[in-house]
């Protein structure tokens, strides 16, 4: 390769190499502010989903209320994707796109119908390109939501709940861990007879894992609530506060793990571009070092040629 060629790419590489590092630097301060986010959300977030989990253990039998109701059959499941509008964040959105169609695969295989539904430009663009028109695309929000995006939400999952459109709603986005690890999740919202808060053993909520919120060990004696009104009344009013709390979070886990996994990426992509300018000024150094040879034995073979 000549000298100018090599001396051209390594002018390139460095170029991506400080774009590189100006969007790790940006993902890094955005991260912090998502963080701090979550950690605000992570009380009442808790507390919304304990108080639902205890009010059903109160009201014993469900209300008969269409929210709450479970369908006799379960012929369709709504899966909400929570991925990115924008890419350069290595696998975060890939892995939740594979996840859903997984799901709906396995769905499909028990004689079930999936109605997809998907938050951020990469989950709508993937699933139309694989055949999935979503029922649902909400874009344009994901790397700052807001509660009314998940309201939103919350209410065409609601509405396709209570109109029979749908007879299950699940929930699939990357957990937040650390800037260098995101855990893919999946969360049954409705019915609430089969949501993940009411599961034996489940997580429940951000709190138990942030230990905001301490909950009674197994066996331990609670404390006694009375309702006013009753539990079933209760009920009905804190399932929509649930449903869009819990898309809410998932909407901040998602932004905090979109940041740490760009993050991630971007530093990856920066130590590979130096390597690659270590090489390529390695190649630069030999090429014009052996010009440089080559110049001075024909200046040497020149001057014995005079003599």
């Amino acid at each position: 390769m000549a000298l100018k060629d090599v001396k051209t790419r390594i002018s390139a590489v460095k170029n991506i190499q400080k774009i590189t590092r100006a969007m790790e630097m940006v993902a890094a301060a955005r991260l912090r502010r998502a963080e701090q986010r979550i950690e605000s959300l992570r009380p009442y977030a808790g507390a919304i989903r304990r108080m639902t989990r205890q009010a059903a253990e109160a009201a014993g039998n469900v209300p008969n209320l269409p929210i709450l109701n479970e369908h006799e059959s379960e012929q369709r499941v709504a899966l909400l994707l929570v991925t990115g509008d924008r890419g350069l964040a290595g696998a975060f959105n890939s892995q939740i796109v594979r996840a859903g169609i997984r799901l709906g695969g396995e769905l499909d295989e028990g004689g079930k119908q999936t109605a997809w539904y998907a938050s951020g430009r990469r989950g709508v663009s993937s699933l139309t390109f694989r055949g999935h028109e979503p029922t649902g695309a909400y874009t344009g929000f994901t790397e700052r939501p807001t509660y009314a995006d998940a309201r939103a939400i919350a209410s065409d999952l609601m509405a396709a709940f209570v109109d029979g459109e749908v007879d299950r709603v699940e929930i699939i986005y990357n957990r937040y861990v650390s800037p260098l690890t995101q855990e893919v999740t999946r969360e049954t919202l409705l019915p609430l007879q089969q949501a993940t808060i009411l599961a034996e053993g489940g997580d429940d909520s951000l709190a138990g894992r942030a230990g905001d919120v301490d909950e009674p060990a197994k066996g331990a004696p609670r404390a006694l609530v009375e309702y006013e009104p009753e539990p079933g009344e209760i009920l009905e009013r804190l399932i929509p506060a649930y449903v869009e709390i819990s898309i809410f979070r998932a909407l901040l886990e998602s932004s905090a793990s979109e940041l740490g996994a760009r993050m991630t990426a971007m530093r990856s992509a920066s130590d590979n571009a130096g390597d690659i300018i270590k090489d390529l000024t390695l190649e630069f150094n030999r090429e014009r070092q052996a010009a440089i040879t080559q110049e001075i034995m024909e200046v040497v073979a020149g001057a014995e040629s005079l003599t």
